[in-house]
């Protein structure tokens, strides 16, 4: 009999903690190979985590709903099949692919203070303290603010506040112990935090009385974290929306006669998205600068085309799925891709690798009958294509004959970008490119 140390697994290069969303067994339960142990969510995926080893949870060490490191022990379970006799094995039962490389949000951890890393740069929220990313939601979520967050005694290095102290500070405050006014002195109003890039409002000691017949929803946490994102987008980006049409008749009607074949040759289904991706990665290639970030006084320019795709969940919340170099692959590949991510997203079954390096977005606000968006850009990208819904109108069609009345297959597109470093003129470019593609599709093109 040996226990076996189970860590929380390092679920993507750059996720450095996740949140337990819920334990499946139970101390005393046995767990077979492969058997889901529990369920963690990441602000990139939820997954399950399986066991990889025979025997029975002897300790859960965390609780649902706690936010944990990459590599910390969260159970232990009690297994026969071990080979190295009966003291604790130390192996973590999940092993990293690698050593966790320096991110932009670090993760405080309980540790002597030589061993601490140096103070963060980025988290400085008011007067002269440093705040982790972590510390700064917890206090968010726990309705703490920054007034109250600045007189928290910290024991992290050089007096940081930690993961530790925030929660224990929350613990006492809740069950009466500490006072918003021990505290603080003063009554506390809304205060402005800054967390990463973004700035967003947190109530502190406020809550707001509704009169009238209402219902209130505590959004869950997907919903707080794309919050998060947006407010984080519209305060990095100065958002600019340029609009435009295409007749896109001709790939209608090529894709109406051939799709029926192509699911029988290829077993994919044709939708119109991989032909928009299509045209969109002919038009990158023209105007690379559209493939960038920004980096403070540094434009990025990224030459590989990784095109991230707005995929509506069952519960109405929004996941980007990301097709990694996809001027690789030709329409079959594509297609083959676009269906594999859109059916795991909406299982639940998307890993965290399926969404991360994005650089160029496309969001489909025609599924949901909209004409045309003006979409929020998915930072730190600079640019986001939305397209409409496609619908038959009467058009002006000019022929050799003259011009003349016809019913058409048009489309409305619409592209966010970061005035920053997209001007209207390469925005309005590069988006009649996109539409000038989707109008010159070739009707007799072979699948």
């Amino acid at each position: 009999m040996a226990i076996i140390n189970m860590t929380m697994p390092k679920m993507g290069e750059s996720i450095m903690e996740a949140t337990i969303l819920r334990w499946n067994k139970k101390p005393g339960d046995h767990v077979s190979t492969d058997e889901t142990v529990l369920e963690i969510a990441t602000d990139k995926v939820d997954s399950e985590v399986p066991s990889i080893v025979d025997g029975e949870i002897t300790e859960i060490l965390f609780n649902e709903n706690d936010v944990v490191p990459v590599g910390a022990v969260i159970a232990r379970i009690d297994t026969a099949d071990a080979t190295s006799g009966n003291g604790e094995d130390d192996t973590p039962l999940f092993v990293p692919d690698e050593e966790p490389t320096a991110v932009s949000t670090p993760v405080e951890t309980e540790a002597e203070p030589a061993e601490q890393a140096e103070p963060f740069e980025e988290g400085s929220a008011g007067g002269n303290k440093f705040y982790s990313p972590l510390v700064l939601t917890i206090a968010r979520n726990e309705g703490v603010g920054m007034a109250e967050l600045e007189q928290i005694p910290g024991t992290g290095l050089e007096g940081r506040v930690t993961k530790k102290d925030i929660l224990s500070y929350v613990k006492d405050k809740k069950a009466g112990q500490t006072s918003e006014t021990e505290m603080t002195g003063t009554k506390q109003s809304p205060v402005e935090t800054e967390v990463g890039n973004g700035r967003e409002m947190v109530a502190a000691g406020h809550q707001t009385n509704f009169g009238g017949n209402v219902e209130i929803i505590e959004m869950d946490r997907m919903r707080r974290l794309i919050a998060d994102h947006m407010v984080n987008s519209k305060h990095t980006s100065p958002h600019v929306t340029s609009f435009s049409e295409a007749d896109v008749t001709n790939m209608v009607n090529w894709r109406n006669r051939v799709k029926k074949d192509f699911e029988k040759r290829e077993g994919e289904r044709l939708t119109f998205t991989p032909l928009f991706l299509e045209a969109i990665i002919k038009c990158i290639k023209k105007f690379p600068l559209i493939n960038s970030s920004v980096d403070g006084t540094r434009i990025i320019i990224k030459k590989d085309i990784n095109l991230g795709m707005a995929t509506a969940l069952p519960g109405g919340s929004l996941i980007v799925p990301v097709i990694r170099n996809a001027d690789m692959l030709n329409l079959v590949g594509l297609a083959r891709k676009v269906n594999q991510l859109a059916n795991a997203a909406r299982n639940g079954k998307l890993q965290p690798d399926d969404t991360r390096e994005g650089t160029f977005t496309m969001t489909n606000v025609g599924t949901f009958g909209s004409l045309a968006g003006t979409p929020i850009i998915n930072q730190p990208q600079v640019a986001i294509l939305a397209v409409g819904t496609i619908k038959k109108r009467p058009v002006v069609v000019e022929t050799e004959q003259g011009d003349s009345i016809a019913i058409r297959h048009i489309m409305y597109l619409s592209m966010s970008y970061d005035h920053r470093i997209i001007d209207g003129s390469l925005g309005a470019t590069f988006l009649t490119a996109v539409a000038h593609e989707l109008e010159q599709f070739d009707p007799n093109r072979e699948i």
